[in-house]
């Protein structure tokens, strides 16, 4: 299963940009997306999460600014980026894990990661 993630580009403080993240392949079915950062000289971390169910979870730092949100039919987890601040400068990289058919008579697990897409927030 692969992940293209896109929407990311140049922004000024308090501006928006939303990130799309389309899974293909043989999908049977996707339990959690999410997205994840990493900005330079610092480690890769969780922004936000959605369940197949929609349930959330988002970092401390992009509350209230940031929603998450999927498209179950179109295997597509979105994340809707306000009030951006320069410190959210990152590449952006989408997450699904879930199941696809196989040539077995079961489903196998996958977890896969999008390429990332750079963010920049100008001051």
């Amino acid at each position: 299963v692969q992940l293209q993630a896109s929407g990311g580009g140049l922004v000024q403080a308090g501006g928006s940009l939303r990130l799309s993240c389309a899974a293909s392949g043989s999908v049977f079915d996707i339990n959690d997306m999410g997205w994840y950062r990493q900005a330079p000289l610092k480690e890769r971390e969780l922004v936000a999460t959605i369940t197949s169910g929609g349930s959330t979870n988002y970092a401390d730092s992009v509350k209230g600014r940031f929603t998450i949100s999927r498209d179950n039919a179109k295997n597509t987890v979105y994340l809707q980026m306000n009030s951006l601040k320069p410190e959210d400068t990152a590449v952006y990289y989408c997450n699904a894990d879930g199941n696809y058919f196989s040539d077995y008579a079961e489903p196998l697990q996958f977890e896969s990661w999008g390429q990332g897409t750079l963010v920049t927030v100008s001051s």
